[in-house]
């Protein structure tokens, strides 16, 4: 089960919640920074933090498939953007929300960096999330409406 909280006394963020509680016996996925890299291992989008959001987000998608959860189970993220401008900080959340990875809604930190590991690297996005058991189709919420938001 999964309870997303947004604190009634805090100001409410945009597109995420505050918290995300999982029950204990739940099968957690910790996923290592999603990177902009193709399959050759060549940087997409030199120069392009949008271009290299959606690639993120892409092999964000395949690191989930594989330990058998989707973008709708991620309980939180770290966006990490090598800028110091907010407008493009914005237009890398932007990618973010349109992604339906905002849909839970998560937990999230958006951050400003100077560098990340790979030379032209702008972009990379870490994960936590919830590998639903096999009965559990793919993007489905629990039918007890426990992936709903909470606020509290």
């Amino acid at each position: 089960m999964i309870q997303r909280v947004t604190v009634p006394t805090l100001f409410p963020p945009p597109t995420y919640s505050h918290a995300s509680v999982v029950e204990a016996g739940t099968k957690l996925a910790f996923l290592a920074g999603s990177v902009p890299l193709d399959e050759r291992g060549e940087i997409v989008g030199p120069g392009d933090p949008v271009r290299q959001a959606r690639q993120v987000i892409a092999n964000l998608r395949e690191q989930l498939r594989a330990v058998g959860s989707d973008l709708a189970h991620v309980l939180s993220t770290e966006v990490y953007v090598v800028s110091a401008e907010p407008a493009t900080l914005s237009a890398v959340w932007e990618v973010v929300e349109d992604s339906g990875l905002s849909k839970g809604p998560h937990s999230s930190t958006l951050l400003g960096v100077a560098c990340l590991g790979y030379t032209g690297q702008l972009v990379e996005i870490t994960a936590t999330a919830v590998v639903p058991d096999a009965g559990t189709a793919e993007g489905e919420d629990r039918a007890d409406g426990a992936d709903e938001g909470v606020r509290r």
